[in-house]
């Protein structure tokens, strides 16, 4: 092997000027990059006053304890502020590099709200735009911490603002490349800012400091009179609760910072990622609960309430689950776990799929898809909520989304039926005519287009109002035999024994073994990564 061989005197008095003149601008540059912490650092007595953390302390947080961070564009718009060069901060109101979250390597960007509150400036939208050029080329993670008070319209440029959407382009790009954006929003995101978590996969928000919305308070005031809190208009329990912007909320910076790392973790992206087939961990922590409780969780009467994560809790690797959306169509339970040791998503019912649920659910189905994160439902469902709020808030448009993930997801979906299988709460929770690769039943377990008693209601309804159209009444027996006709014809073909008798479903299977067929099922599942060889015949025996 050739090596090669120095011929620079280190000793020589060029090499000793050329030394010096390197340290001069090293010095320089080092210089430069501590005006822009320093001034950031100033804001330290506000931040602390607020129990927030400085911009540079969150990304250290962040990132993974003694992993390396690439800083990258440090200089940005030094000269461009106006400023005389004593006098200029660079940096662009914006710290961006490369950096280890939970192991994966990804884009950081943060705010340097330190520095006039975190207002855009012109270099800090290229700056940010080519930290987003950089993660879609890189096939990298985009996390973004977030805290501005916007535009500085005292220096308002049309082309800024033009150009400015460039931002919104990109994060659109990111996430449909499948690449995962987070936002963790740590104070307020205003006007076109506020469009940065609506294009983001993952919203964390910090209570009672977090703010989106598209008018502050006083720019709604002057646009239509109308008068609102910063918590009414875009306060992080409204986002969290009401309109959904919000995936989770957090109680200060760092509960935000950890939720961010946990999310990471959750979805697991370099095994996601992978280029080899994963294989089950036996050593992956057991649940905390044991699996002997799962008798006595699911209530004999199917209309009993029962909470599923009671079930989650003995089924998952150390009865460890991270809801996604908690707040925001509760009666939805869906949620980011692993089953001995391969991540997994998981979506449940504590009640009727509302709106607000079928929409929650149709945003983590596709983010699982994003992430090639197999989802598991666990089905206890009495079906989509009926009545004239539920239809005058859009039921049919926004269960038909969530049946439209579910029947174009991209990745394994594994359907086992708890309790209750009711209406199109089947079909929204991939029932078997939506194509999940095992279907299994708890012999508990009950399914049906709805209730029998509903069912023998519904028609008794019908009898009588088609009898009362021609002028006459049906007898009360008529409709009591005709109720228990129904009846009986519903609760003989309602059980797991008869469904699974017609394969409706893979197997009936003891509780007790949730957790390893499962596994199993998962692990097969997952096959689909090997490389195969395709011929265009079979195997011929001679």
């Amino acid at each position: 092997m050739p090596i090669l061989e120095s011929l620079v005197s280190t000793n020589s008095a060029e090499f000793e000027l050329n030394k010096a003149n390197m340290e001069k601008a090293l010095n320089e540059l080092r210089s430069l990059e501590k005006r822009t912490r320093d001034a950031s650092a100033k804001a330290a007595p506000s931040f602390a006053k607020r129990g927030q953390l400085l911009p540079r302390d969150r990304v250290a947080l962040l990132l993974d304890s003694g992993s390396p961070f690439l800083e990258l564009s440090t200089l940005a718009g030094y000269m461009q502020d106006g400023q005389k060069a004593d006098k200029s901060i660079p940096g662009g109101g914006i710290i961006a590099g490369l950096g280890y979250v939970a192991n994966t390597l990804c884009m950081v960007v943060a705010s340097d709200s330190g520095i006039e509150a975190g207002a855009l400036q012109a270099m800090g939208i290229e700056k940010m735009q080519r930290a987003q050029d950089i993660a879609l080329e890189n096939k990298l993670p985009f996390i973004n911490l977030g805290e501005s008070a916007g535009a500085n319209l005292l220096k308002y440029k049309v082309e800024h603002f033009i150009l400015g959407g460039g931002n919104f382009y990109r994060l659109a790009k990111l996430s449909a490349a499948g690449l995962p954006v987070i936002n963790v929003l740590h104070g307020s995101s205003t006007a076109g800012g506020a469009y940065i978590p609506g294009l983001s996969d993952v919203v964390i928000m910090v209570r009672e400091r977090a703010r989106a919305f598209l008018a502050g308070p006083p720019l709604l005031k002057a646009a239509t009179g109308e008068i609102a809190t910063d918590e009414e208009l875009g306060g992080a329990d409204m986002h969290c609760s009401v309109s959904g912007l919000g995936d989770y909320i957090a109680d200060d910076d760092r509960h935000a910072i950890a939720l961010a790392r946990d999310v990471m973790a959750k979805i697991d992206w370099n095994s996601s990622n992978r280029n080899v087939i994963p294989t089950l961990n036996a050593h992956a922590p057991a649940p905390r609960y044991p699996a002997e409780e799962l008798l006595g969780i699911m209530p004999a009467d199917i209309k009993t309430p029962v909470d599923m994560r009671e079930v989650i809790a003995r089924i998952v690797d150390d009865s460890d689950f991270l809801e996604f959306k908690a707040n925001y169509g509760p009666a939805t339970l869906c949620g980011y776990a692993k089953l001995m040791g391969v991540s997994i998503g998981i979506i449940s019912n504590l009640g009727p799929i509302d709106t607000a649920g079928a929409t929650k659910a149709t945003h983590f189905i596709q983010s699982c898809c994003q992430t090639k994160t197999p989802i598991i439902y666990l089905q206890n469902t009495t079906g989509y909520m009926v009545g004239k709020e539920a239809e005058q808030g859009g039921i049919i448009k926004h269960g038909s989304k969530m049946i439209q993930a579910v029947s174009n997801a991209t990745v394994p979906q594994i359907t086992l039926l708890c309790g209750a299988s009711f209406g199109a709460g089947n079909y929204g929770m991939c029932g078997r005519a939506f194509g999940p690769r095992f279907v299994f039943a708890w012999p508990n377990s009950k399914t049906a287009v709805m209730g029998a008693e509903q069912a023998a209601g519904t028609m008794a309804t019908v009898m009588q109002a088609s009898a009362a159209r021609k002028g006459m009444e049906v007898p009360d027996f008529m409709l009591e035999n005709m109720k228990k006709q129904i009846i009986d014809t519903f609760e003989a073909q309602t059980s797991a024994f008869h469904t699974s008798g017609l394969l409706l479903d893979d197997g009936v299977i003891d509780p007790r073994d949730t957790r390893q067929v499962l596994a199993l099922a998962l692990i097969a599942c997952l096959q689909q990564e090997r490389s195969v060889q395709p011929m265009q015949f079979g195997v011929a025996r001679p």
